[in-house]
């Protein structure tokens, strides 16, 4: 029998998530390996929801969203018991090692499984591009790409009526996705976890927009920076103007993966397989400055990613 290598997505699902499954089956079954599907996350260990995938079945799904191994959040592999049924099923499963393709969450629960000696080999993905040991995660440009396709609709009705408005991204704890989506969209401003906004500022400076002949100004803002409609009351409030909120919300994380997802997806699979054949683990697989990247799971979640305020310089520069 072929060693078997276990596949699983969890946490968050990101589009392309499917080509990176795709992408391990297929070069895995090619160098020799039986590859394992994990069903609905970590939850799958503990459920023994397990699937024997092969090269037909990972067809027709690298233009598909979401994942076909399904995912889910697990708070009981965060505990000490959970985390001891997940690795008695990997052990029972003959399972040589595991490939864990998800955002920080999933960081985390590879690094726990190294310490208790499975080797892991994280993938990431996350529309968050938030993961630090990454320029790029699986997921970002395709959430991008939906987000600034929204905006730019939402544009046509904001200048229809000279309203401003308010649009809700993704990102609890970060503004990567927001940041790039206020440039891109052409935004008037960003407001985002990283940066403490000067709300009395902003308000001013709308007000000068519209003295200026601005029809609409967009303000894309990061669900984690707390309630957007709060701040669309406070906004409205200040400058007497007209405003109104929306809220993306998940159609950020559907959709067809765009082809540079669906790329990126494919390089990491193959790339994750390629480093356990030989014998490589308990890494996070990525890409720096161009260079698929390796960088070593303990070091990976023992930093942030840095946000690069200069995104918020250039925005403002253009959005005059």
């Amino acid at each position: 029998m072929a060693k078997r290598v276990g596949i699983i997505t969890s946490g968050g699902d990101a589009p392309g998530m499917n080509a990176a499954v795709r992408a391990v089956t297929r070069h895995g079954i090619f160098l020799g390996y039986q590859i394992i599907g994990i069903n609905r996350g970590f939850k799958g260990f503990l459920n023994g929801e397990f699937i024997n995938l092969t090269s037909r079945s990972v067809s027709g799904i690298i233009n598909v969203g979401g994942t076909i191994l399904h995912t889910g959040r697990c708070p009981e592999t965060k505990t000490r018991t959970g985390m001891s049924k997940a690795v008695k099923a990997i052990n029972e499963l003959d399972l040589g090692g595991l490939i864990i393709i998800g955002g920080d969450g999933s960081l985390a629960a590879g690094y726990a499984l190294s310490k208790q000696g499975v080797k892991v080999i994280n993938i990431a993905a996350s529309i968050d591009n938030d993961i630090y040991g990454t320029d790029e995660t699986i997921g970002y440009d395709t959430a991008l790409n939906t987000a600034v396709e929204a905006i730019d609709k939402i544009r046509d009705t904001a200048t229809s009526h000279d309203r401003i408005f308010i649009v809700e991204i993704m990102g609890r704890k970060h503004g990567f996705l927001t940041a790039d989506v206020g440039l891109a969209a052409g935004c008037e401003f960003i407001v985002v976890p990283e940066m403490k906004v000067d709300i009395n500022r902003l308000a001013a400076e709308l007000k000068k927009g519209k003295e200026r002949g601005k029809t609409s100004e967009i303000i894309a803002f990061a669900e984690g920076c707390g309630s957007s409609a709060e701040f669309g009351k406070k906004i409205e409030k200040l400058t007497d103007l007209e405003v109104r909120v929306s809220t993306l919300g998940y159609i950020q994380r559907g959709g067809r993966p765009t082809a540079r997802t669906r790329i990126l997806a494919s390089r990491f699979g193959h790339y994750a397989m390629d480093l356990f054949h030989n014998g490589k683990a308990n890494v996070l697989v990525g890409i720096t400055d161009g260079a698929l990247s390796a960088m070593p799971i303990h070091q990976a979640i023992k930093h942030e990613k840095k946000f690069d305020g200069q995104t918020f310089e250039v925005l403002r520069t253009l959005s005059v």
